[in-house]
């Protein structure tokens, strides 16, 4: 496990870019430290050559400083370090002992830039090196040039290191960008699916306490109306009215609950309301006071757009109930044109009241409409009242209500 990790972090730091590296001047400076040491190590080695002299020490150990910024200049580290090699191996000092400084400069060089200017690089310092050691002794002019191979190969290395570098970091961006994608998507599907809950719970909680406001404004009425020949029979049927608008609205609430709470059992929603479930709504109107009359001449429609229309009427019900004024006269038609469900609900009443406070009601009726590919006009008609008028293609768009 621990030679994971090591190997790892090894990973880790060939395939980062040294430029962005943390505590790159620190690293550098201990670099520069151990390849003073490696230096000092060969120059008095017995078999390595002549040991430097006292200026050969002090541009030998002058040559390895320009390390510490060869992250940030890596070219003008390069320049520095020539400069001060260059004499160093003019003066016939150990040749072996600058090896390690001048390869450090090239390599950063090659893997930093871009391949052109470490070809450039490369054969710039061969021509200088090779022309400078031809004016001093052409036997080690002839040595360079043989050993010229080694160069390239640094050069090339530190260019696969480069693009290495280069490939990785791309992969990890991919990595990020699709999990920046995944995360995106969840927060959508959370914020589509908290928007479709609050729609649910608006129509269900909005018509039912609607209709429970009439029947109850209702029994009151009838208990007021005349204490002393109270009519039992009336207000036992408002009561029942209430009570079974409750039941109607808890199964509605019970399953709408149980999206929040994520239960596992099919599905959580349970069937979608429809079509089928239009002369309960006309129902429920007419018993709050409304005179509704309905018109529905449509075959077959999918879930999603039967979904839509129920709750188009619901809502447009419920508006009617609540802002056309006592007995309003309220007209549903549906029908199947062009490919599309028609909607339509007008009432005569005198609408919402000038200055109050707006609602949800229209709003979660254009989102139902937009979910499955639809077009919705609702407001005030020229000759009094209000409209809902709505077209919901029947070839949906997998739009859910």
């Amino acid at each position: 496990m621990q030679h994971t990790k090591r190997a790892e972090r090894v990973m880790a730091a060939i395939s980062r870019d040294p430029r962005t590296a943390p505590h790159g001047t620190r690293n550098d400076t201990i670099l520069a430290a151990v390849l003073a040491a490696v230096a000092v190590g060969l120059a008095t080695s017995t078999d390595s050559g002549r040991s430097p002299d006292a200026l050969g020490w002090t541009l030998l150990l002058a040559a390895h400083v320009p390390v510490v910024w060869r992250r940030r200049r890596p070219l003008l580290v390069l320049a520095a370090t020539a400069a001060l090699v260059l004499p160093y191996h003019a003066l016939d000092n150990n040749h072996h002992a600058a090896a390690p400084v001048a390869v450090t400069a090239l390599y950063t060089v090659a893997v930093t830039g871009r391949p052109l200017r470490t070809i450039l690089t490369g054969v710039t310092v061969l021509t200088v090196v090779v022309t400078v050691m031809l004016m001093i002794d052409t036997h080690q002019a002839v040595e360079q040039l043989r050993i010229s191979g080694w160069v390239i190969a640094v050069l090339f290395g530190g260019v696969d290191v480069r693009y290495y570098r280069r490939y990785v970091a791309a992969i990890v961006e991919r990595a990020e960008s699709a999990e920046r994608t995944r995360e995106e998507e969840a927060r959508r599907r959370v914020a589509e699916e908290r928007l479709r809950i609050a729609r649910d719970l608006h129509d269900l909680l909005a018509h039912s306490i609607t209709l429970i406001g009439v029947q109850t404004s209702v029994a009151a009425h009838v208990l007021a109306a005349d204490p002393e020949r109270l009519d039992r029979e009336a207000v036992a049927r408002a009561l029942d009215d209430i009570a079974e608008t409750c039941r109607g609205a808890r199964g509605e609430l019970r399953t709408t609950l149980e999206v929040l709470r994520g239960t596992d059992d099919g599905d959580p929603r349970g069937p979608l309301p429809g079509l089928d479930g239009l002369p309960d709504l006309v129902a429920a109107a007419t018993l709050a006071g409304a005179r509704v009359e309905q018109s529905v001449r449509v075959g077959q429609a999918p879930p999603a757009v039967g979904a839509a229309a129920y709750r188009i009427v619901q809502e447009a019900l419920t508006n009617a109930v609540r802002h056309a004024g006592p007995g309003p006269a309220v007209r549903v038609d549906l029908h199947e044109t062009g490919g599309a469900l028609h909607v339509s609900v007008t009432d005569d009443g005198t609408g919402p009241v000038p200055g109050g406070v707006p609602g949800y009601g229209l709003a979660g009726m254009r989102e139902r409409v937009r979910s499955v590919g639809g077009t919705l006009d609702a407001g005030p008609r020229t000759g009094g009242g209000f409209a809902v008028r709505a077209a919901l293609p029947l070839e949906t768009r997998g739009g859910t209500g």
